[in-house]
């Protein structure tokens, strides 16, 4: 059973940086699994930010795109979202999840079926 917790979240001024930790646990072999960063404002829906498959490769929406970057250590069995040029509007609770099979579409909350508790980032003005 895997079990997925974040860390690192906090407060920040708009233009800081966070770098966000999600540490896997269990008997798994971390280097099989698709990974992703999601977020979710108050009252909005929850959405992809970031993945990076199995081979490395990463992805990130266009809202965060040369400002976050998604990497993995498999070693560690961690994947890390560091997180430059905060704007207010990133304020979320990020979550990180996994999955074995990575068939579904990167940014569909479906396509993953192990998540952590969330971090809270808040950016202010």
């Amino acid at each position: 059973q895997v079990r997925l917790v974040e860390s690192g979240g906090g407060s920040v001024q708009s233009g800081g940086s966070l770098r966000l930790s999600c540490a896997a646990s269990g008997y798994i072999t971390f280097s099989w699994y698709c990974l992703a960063w999601f977020r979710q404002a108050p009252g909005k829906e929850r959405e992809g930010v970031a993945t990076i498959d199995r081979d490395g490769n990463t992805n990130a929406v266009d809202s965060v795109k040369g400002r976050f970057t998604i990497s993995r250590n498999n070693d560690w069995k961690t994947v890390y979202l560091q997180m430059n040029s905060l704007k207010p509007e990133d304020t979320a609770m990020y979550y990180c999840a996994a999955d074995r099979d990575c068939s579904g579409e990167h940014y569909s909350t479906g396509a993953y079926r192990t998540w952590g508790q969330g971090t809270q980032v808040t950016v202010s003005s």
